[in-house]
Formats: C-alpha cells, sequence, structure tokens
C-alpha cells in the first residue's frame, strides 16, 4: 500500500464529502502536480475512480426518488456518443508529442469552468422545499442532448465536468426542480459516463490500477468523514474557498 496515494485519496474524499464536488477537480490536479503523474494517466485514472465512488450515491438518491430518470437517458444520449468520439480521437493523436499537453491544458479550462459553475450555482433547498419539479419535457430535448454532449468531451479530456458542471447544466435546464434531485440526477449521469469514459482510457493504456486501489483505500473512510462534517460547514463559505484554490490550480496548469 502506498501511503502517500491512500493519504491523497482520503484528502480528496474528504473535500468531496464536505464540498460535494467530484473528485476529479481536485484530485486530477493532486496527481500531476504533487506526484508527477503523467496528466493522461492522471485523467484516466481518476475516471474510474470516480466511477467507484460515486457508485453507490446512485444507489441512495434513487432509494430517495431523487433521480430524474428522463433527464439521465437524454444526457446520456448526448454524452455517451460524445465520449466515444473523443476517445477514439485520442487513440489518433496518441503519437503526438503534444499529446499530454492536450491534456494539461484540457484539465486547467476545465477547472476554469467548474469553479464559474462553483460561484455560480444555486444554493440548497429552501426550508420549506416547495419548488415544484420541473420536468424534463419542459425543456427541449435537444438541448438537454447537446449539452450532454458538451459534458461528455469534457469529463473524457479532463475527468472535470461530471460533478459541478453536469449540476450547473441542470439547474439551467430545469431551474424549479429541486437541488436534492438536480444532485442526484447529476450523480447518475456521472456514473455510467466516468466509467465509459474511463475504459477507454483504460484501452489506451492510461490507468494506473495500483494507483487507483490505493485511492480508493482512502477515498471511503474520506467521503464518510466528509460528509458527517457537512451540515457544519455553511456553504456560503466552501464554495467561493474551492471555486478560489480551484481557479489558483487552473493558473497554474496553464501558465
Amino acid at each position: 500500500m502506498e501511503w502517500a496515494y491512500a493519504i491523497s485519496g482520503l484528502v480528496g474524499g474528504f473535500l468531496v464529502g464536505v464540498t460535494g464536488v467530484g473528485g476529479g477537480s481536485l484530485m486530477t490536479p493532486l496527481l500531476v502536480m504533487v506526484f508527477g503523474i503523467a496528466p493522461a494517466t492522471a485523467v484516466g485514472t481518476d475516471l474510474l475512480y470516480a466511477a467507484a465512488t460515486k457508485a453507490s450515491g446512485v444507489w441512495v438518491h434513487s432509494r430517495k426518488h431523487n433521480v430524474d430518470w428522463k433527464a439521465v437517458r437524454l444526457l446520456i444520449l448526448g454524452s455517451a456518443p460524445a465520449s466515444l468520439l473523443t476517445l477514439v480521437l485520442l487513440r489518433e493523436f496518441k503519437s503526438l508529442h503534444t499529446y499530454d499537453a492536450f491534456f494539461r491544458y484540457g484539465l486547467g479550462i476545465a477547472l476554469v469552468l467548474t469553479a464559474v459553475a462553483l460561484l455560480c450555482g444555486r444554493g440548497s433547498d429552501p426550508a420549506t422545499g416547495s419548488d415544484p419539479i420541473s420536468s424534463p419535457s419542459s425543456r427541449p430535448a435537444g438541448l438537454t442532448i447537446a449539452l450532454g454532449a458538451l459534458i461528455g468531451i469534457l469529463v473524457t479530456i479532463s475527468s472535470v465536468g461530471a460533478g459541478a458542471v453536469g449540476t450547473a447544466v441542470l439547474i439551467a435546464l430545469y431551474p424549479k426542480m429541486p437541488i436534492s434531485r438536480i444532485v442526484g440526477t447529476d450523480i447518475a449521469h456521472a456514473v455510467p459516463l466516468t466509467l465509459l469514459a474511463g475504459l477507454g482510457h483504460l484501452s489506451l493504456g492510461h490507468v494506473n490500477t495500483g494507483l487507483l486501489i490505493n485511492l480508493l483505500l482512502g477515498s471511503i473512510p474520506g467521503i464518510w468523514l466528509g460528509s458527517h462534517l457537512n451540515a457544519h460547514i455553511p456553504e456560503r463559505l466552501s464554495r467561493p474557498l474551492l471555486a478560489t484554490l480551484l481557479l489558483l490550480i487552473a493558473v497554474k496548469l496553464l501558465f
């Protein structure tokens, strides 16, 4: 067991539990900047890490009826083909000497978008819980599919975007949908997308299985601890701080 990787998984899981933001926004830059992992390998490993850590969340949210499966299907109709096409293009460009630079810049741009999504995102449900559920039929299916495709591309090249960006997209599409249902729907879409993209990166040789196992060993207690502390940290404080951190990391990656 590599303790440094397991501790990183612990920290990443804790921050995911506290902020609700996907681990890719934090874990992938950490692997690249601190441990010197090649950007392509960091992205591929983190995608499978995300799929594993979020899988249990789908079951929990589904039992609570917090998943809008029609919205999930529309997003997948866009994100899955876009992810597969991106993987095909990555395979074609793998021999280029700028290959890792492409992943680094893609990650930097994705972090900027995530920071913006965090700052613009809606807060928690009102205490009354009176927001009506906005049905996917109230928005054009084509728009949902198109935005799903953008998420699919972003996630495949950076492992970032299935969390904060996906949530921001759902809020924009269905502004009257309760935040608990937004979160559940976003997680239900993120799991198959990150699994598909992660398996694609595995076929490209971009996954370090030993690193993946150690990250998962650390993330399980980290998420548990962070989730229990979540209620004690005001969202109005955690969101701006995390957005600022992501912007600083993005600047480092891009420049």
